[in-house]
């Protein structure tokens, strides 16, 4: 009986032509690749015309990537942008302002409530209370009905409102007190007295998280 697969490879000539040429030419792939490692090629000789200069494109702003050397990857540290000219945080000029406004600590210390509002509340609401709009909106102080409320005013410098920050980290009762005390009677000529007792009567242990919608 005669075998099936024989036969069909003998009837298919093209077949065998396909295989013989592909044994061919791997054949030649493998005598190119054995060839000896210091034998000139195209290859080589355009590797070495166009060996890289890597501190030239650093230098140039390659986004590929950053090349450094060895000497420079075994150096310290350092930052990106020069930071050696800056002045120290003792020498800064920007520091002795900030120090003169909260008079040399990183806190409010004073129980002057002009001075409160003007160094915490005037960069919204203005100097004189008027309130802004812009890029957000900073109602009014002054001549505004709820701040007759003493209580409201408390309530928010404790606990915030909006995009308004809480200032209970900020401001003890004293402060809170004084402030208020000066947007009820500076600001709005209402004569409601506001004292720390007032401020402990709402102040509660929690702060409000940082998030003014919390």
């Amino acid at each position: 009986m005669d075998n099936p697969i024989v036969k069909k490879a003998i009837m298919t000539p093209k077949l065998l032509t396909v295989i013989v040429l592909s044994m061919i030419g791997s054949t030649a792939l493998v005598g190119c690749s054995q060839q000896a490692d210091d034998v000139e090629t195209v290859a080589s000789k355009h590797d070495a015309a166009q060996a890289p200069d890597y501190q030239a494109s650093r230098n140039t702003g390659s986004w590929g990537g950053v090349y450094m050397s060895r000497e420079e990857l075994k150096a310290p540290v350092i930052n990106v942008v020069d930071d050696s000219s800056l002045p120290s945080m003792e020498n800064d000029p920007s520091i002795s302002e900030w120090e003169a406004k909260f008079e040399g600590t990183n806190a409010f210390v004073t129980t002057d409530g002009k001075k409160l509002y003007h160094d915490s509340c005037a960069g919204c609401h203005m100097h004189k209370g008027e309130g802004a709009q812009g890029a957000g909106y900073y109602p009014p102080l002054a001549n505004n009905s709820k701040m007759q409320s003493k209580y409201y005013i408390i309530d928010i410098l404790i606990n915030g409102f909006r995009g308004m920050p809480s200032f209970h980290m900020m401001m003890n009762d004293e402060q809170m007190a004084a402030v208020t005390q000066y947007v009820v009677s500076d600001l709005n000529g209402f004569t409601d007295t506001v004292t720390a007792e007032d401020v402990a009567k709402l102040r509660h242990a929690n702060p409000p998280g940082y998030d003014p919608s919390e």
